[in-house]
């Protein structure tokens, strides 16, 4: 287990590496997420992101209170706190055994190499591999229907075949032929022997 807090560098990071982005804008976007957020929870709007966590701004009001050294009543002025709720999918990945999402290698603990080459893609390279796949996918598809088709007309002919020796079964023993032994050397000598002790 991880022992080593993640900080804000570490955690842009990590999702270069998993995202496959590059640093700089990895930061730029955090960056941006924390002033949106912050923005929006001052002006009071709670910020909901499903799956995840509720950002919200917290007012109490004035109400009244006790010492719990004296026991004496106090009055407690109103206010307001920053509050993140955690949302119930990340909270049962947080504590369950599995540990949440699979992340790419490298993203935690940090691997350098793949910072380095998070996001240092050609652009032009992914959509050829895209292209490819769609291409392979579309030519693989019409032999999945042949290769059904020859398992098809396979159970059709052993469905015969079945049906074919029951039907020989089913014949009186007469009919049926004894299959006929090849004669060997052994089998000539004995029958001559058994002719001359005649």
């Amino acid at each position: 287990m991880q022992n080593a807090l993640m900080n804000k560098r570490d955690l842009a990071k990590a999702v270069a590496v998993h995202a496959d982005v590059d640093l700089a804008t990895v930061s730029k976007v955090l960056d941006g997420f924390t002033d949106v957020v912050t923005s929006v929870v001052a002006k009071g709007e709670p910020v909901l992101m499903t799956g995840f966590a509720k950002f919200a701004k917290v007012e109490r009001a004035a109400r009244m209170g006790r010492n719990p050294a004296t026991g004496e009543q106090i009055h407690i002025k109103a206010s307001k706190r920053a509050r993140i709720t955690a949302a119930k999918p990340f909270k049962d990945a947080v504590l369950t055994s599995a540990g949440g999402p699979k992340l790419a290698r490298g993203v935690w603990p940090l691997d350098a190499e793949a910072v380095k080459r998070a996001g240092k893609q050609v652009a032009g390279a992914s959509p050829a591999k895209k292209a490819s796949a769609t291409k392979k996918s579309a030519r693989k598809a019409p032999a999945k229907k042949v290769a059904a088709r020859k398992v098809a007309a396979r159970k059709v002919a052993a469905r015969k075949v079945a049906a074919k020796k029951a039907r020989s079964k089913k014949a009186s023993p007469r009919a049926r032929k004894a299959p006929v032994k090849k004669a060997t050397k052994r089998s000539v000598k004995k029958v001559a022997g058994r002719r001359r002790g005649r």
